[in-house]
C-alpha cells in the first residue's frame, strides 16, 4: 500500500510545502517569504504550489513562469496605461518568480539563460522607476568579464550617502537581493551596491566565473568603483553577504582594511568540512558544481579546501555581525565557532540568533526577510551613527 504524503505543516523553520521533497520545499518557502518584501503575492505563490508536483522539476520551471510571465505582462500593460506604481510591482514580482523558475534547470539547459535575462529586464524596467534612478552597472574585474551589479541612491540619504556592498551566496545574486538587504538599506538613508560576484548570477552565466576563496578581490574591485564617486562617503562602506556569502564577507571583512562593517547573513566557517561527506546525490549538488567550476562533488570539496575562516578571521578590525536561524537547515554549530573565533581573537563581533518564536529562524530569515533586514540594517544604521529619527519615511 503506497505511503501517503504527510500534508503540509508549519515547522520551527517556516512553512514546509512538502515533506518528500526538503529542497523543493525550502526554496518554495523562500519565495513565499519574500512576497512580504514585494517578490511576490501570497496568493499567486500558493497558486504556484498547487500545481507544483514534488522531485518534478519542470513542473516547477512551468508554474514559477506561469505567474511570471503573467506579472511582466500586466506590468507592461500597466505601464502603457501609465499606471506606473502598479507596473512596478508587477515587474518586482516577475522579476522574482523568473528568478524561482530558473532554479532547478541544469546549468546548460538553454532556457536557464533565456529565463535570467527575464530575470534581470524585469528587474531593470522596475528600477528605471525608482527616484533617484537607479543605475545598472559593470564593475571592471577581469577583461572583457565584468561583475553586474545595480548601484542605487536611497531618496533618504542626502547628498553624500553611506554603501552597503551587498553579494549573494550558493544561489541567490543581485535580483533577490533587493528583497534580503537592499530595500531595507535604502529605507534607512544608504545606498547599495547589489553585485553578482565571482560564481553568481551573471558573472557566473555569461562570464563563466566561478567563485574563489579571496573574495576580497572582486569586493576590493567593487570599492575601487565606489571611491570614484563623489556620491559616496567612502569613509562609511559596508559589505554584507547571504548564505555562502556569509563566507564571503567574513573573509573580505578580514582581508579589506577599507570595509568600515561587514555582515554575515548566515556565517560559514570551513565550507570544506561541511561539504566533504556530500555526494552528487545531495539535493544542491548541480548548483555546488557549477559555482565552483566542478565536474563532481569530489572535485568540488577539492576545490573547497581554502574556503576556511581559521588563520583569516582574526584580522578583522571593524564591527561585524553575524545573523542566523536558530533553526537553520545548516545548523547553529558553524556560527558559534565563527563568533568564539571572533571574539576569542580580539574581533568586536555581534551574533544574533532568530528563534522559533519570532520566526525567522530559517537560513538567511527566508521565512520573514523583513526581520532579517530589521536586525541588519538597524545595525548598520547604528554603526554609521545614521539617526533615523531625522529620515523622511515614504510608503513603500
Amino acid at each position: 500500500m503506497k505511503e501517503t504524503a504527510k500534508a503540509p505543516s508549519y515547522e520551527p523553520f517556516g512553512w514546509h510545502h512538502w515533506h518528500n521533497d526538503f529542497w523543493m520545499s525550502y526554496q518554495f518557502r523562500r519565495g513565499l517569504g519574500e512576497t512580504q518584501e514585494g517578490g511576490g503575492a501570497v496568493s499567486e505563490v500558493f497558486q504556484a504550489g498547487s500545481k507544483i508536483v514534488a522531485n518534478d522539476f519542470e513542473s516547477w520551471y512551468r508554474e514559477w513562469t506561469h505567474i511570471a510571465e503573467r506579472n511582466d505582462r500586466r506590468g507592461d500593460e500597466e505601464f502603457a496605461s501609465k499606471h506606473v506604481r502598479s507596473a512596478m510591482n508587477c515587474w518586482l514580482r516577475a522579476a522574482n518568480y523568473f528568478r524561482e523558475a530558473e532554479f532547478w534547470l541544469a546549468a546548460d539547459d538553454p532556457r536557464r539563460m533565456a529565463t535570467f535575462d527575464r530575470c534581470e529586464k524585469a528587474t531593470h524596467k522596475f528600477l528605471g522607476q525608482l527616484t533617484p534612478k537607479a543605475e545598472i552597472v559593470d564593475i571592471p574585474y577581469e577583461p572583457g568579464k565584468p561583475l553586474p551589479a545595480y548601484f542605487i541612491r536611497s531618496a533618504n540619504g542626502g547628498d553624500r550617502q553611506p554603501v552597503l556592498i551587498s553579494v549573494g551566496g550558493l544561489d541567490s545574486f543581485k535580483d533577490e537581493l533587493w528583497f534580503m538587504t537592499g530595500r531595507g538599506a535604502l529605507q534607512r538613508g544608504m545606498s547599495v551596491l547589489l553585485v553578482d560576484g565571482p560564481g553568481q548570477g551573471g558573472a557566473l552565466r555569461r562570464h563563466g566565473l566561478v567563485t574563489r576563496h579571496d573574495y576580497e578581490v572582486p569586493i576590493g574591485k567593487c570599492i575601487d568603483w565606489l571611491e570614484q564617486r563623489s556620491d559616496v562617503d567612502a569613509s562609511r562602506i559596508a559589505l554584507s553577504g547571504s548564505s555562502l556569502g556569509g563566507y564571503y564577507a567574513a573573509r573580505a571583512g578580514a582581508m579589506e582594511p577599507r570595509l568600515a562593517a561587514c555582515i554575515s547573513h548566515g556565517a560559514m566557517w570551513d565550507i570544506h568540512e561541511r561539504w566533504k561527506t556530500r555526494d552528487d546525490s545531495h539535493g544542491l549538488a548541480g548548483h555546488i558544481k557549477w559555482v565552483f567550476g566542478a565536474k563532481s562533488m569530489a572535485e568540488a570539496t577539492e576545490i573547497s579546501k581554502p574556503f576556511t575562516l581559521d588563520g583569516v578571521l582574526e584580522h578583522m578590525k571593524c564591527p561585524y555581525l553575524i545573523i542566523h536561524g536558530g533553526h537553520d537547515v545548516l545548523g547553529v554549530e558553524a556560527v558559534k565557532k565563527v563568533h568564539d573565533y571572533a571574539t576569542r581573537h580580539g574581533v568586536n563581533a555581534t551574533l544574533r540568533l532568530t528563534s522559533e518564536e519570532e520566526t525567522g529562524a530559517e537560513h538567511c530569515q527566508h521565512d520573514n526577510p523583513t526581520l532579517g533586514q530589521e536586525l541588519m540594517l538597524d545595525w548598520l544604521a547604528d554603526i554609521f551613527k545614521i539617526d533615523q529619527t531625522r529620515l523622511a519615511f515614504y510608503p513603500g
